[in-house]
């Protein structure tokens, strides 16, 4: 008799839950790790930016377990910085100001039109030991701090945005409940 393939991604995506920073799987391994914030070495000085790739090579050539290096899409939301130009043009009298303001509201429109994102870019791995987990994230902010890049264990909410972009085409899942 053949098997029923379901319809529904969470049927075959081996994901128990995602809580403290950790996608706990069905086996009970744990995918975490951490996000590394991106930082432009290309506008310093050439000796410093031929240090930090050095550096970044030794962090990643100290790695003695499997993992994945993710570079995630996620959308950027300047409704905030809108919202705050918008008052100070409507405050501002002199017309030189309110012409290099509005000038600034057209160019934000211009991003939020055109669906611009922030790449993020992050370091994980999967383990079963809790113990281990947290040797490795300790090691790994460290290192990664040692070679000139700021770090932090990823969250919830960057583990998601990650399985969004893989498995949703980087649309945002939101569910709700369905009342009849």
């Amino acid at each position: 008799m053949p098997t029923k393939r379901s319809k529904y991604t969470n049927d075959f995506v081996p994901i128990k839950s995602i809580s403290n920073g950790m996608i706990v799987l069905d086996t009970n391994e744990k995918v975490t790790g951490v996000k590394i914030f991106p930082r432009n070495i290309f506008i310093l000085e050439e000796d410093s930016v031929y240090s930090i790739i050095s550096n970044l090579t030794n962090v990643y050539n100290m790695i003695d377990y499997e993992f994945w290096v993710i570079a995630a899409d996620r959308p950027v939301d300047i409704n905030a910085y809108l919202s705050q130009l918008q008052l100070l043009y409507n405050s501002e009298t002199n017309p030189v100001k309110r012409k290099l303001i509005i000038d600034d509201i057209n160019k934000a429109n211009m991003f939020t039109n055109n669906n611009v994102v922030d790449t993020e870019f992050y370091l994980l791995f999967k383990e079963r030991d809790m113990e281990t987990i947290q040797k490795r994230i300790r090691i790994l902010m460290q290192n990664f701090a040692n070679a000139g890049l700021q770090t932090r264990q990823a969250s919830n909410e960057d583990l998601r945005i990650i399985l969004d972009n893989f498995l949703n085409g980087g649309q945002t899942t939101t569910f709700g409940t369905v009342m009849s």
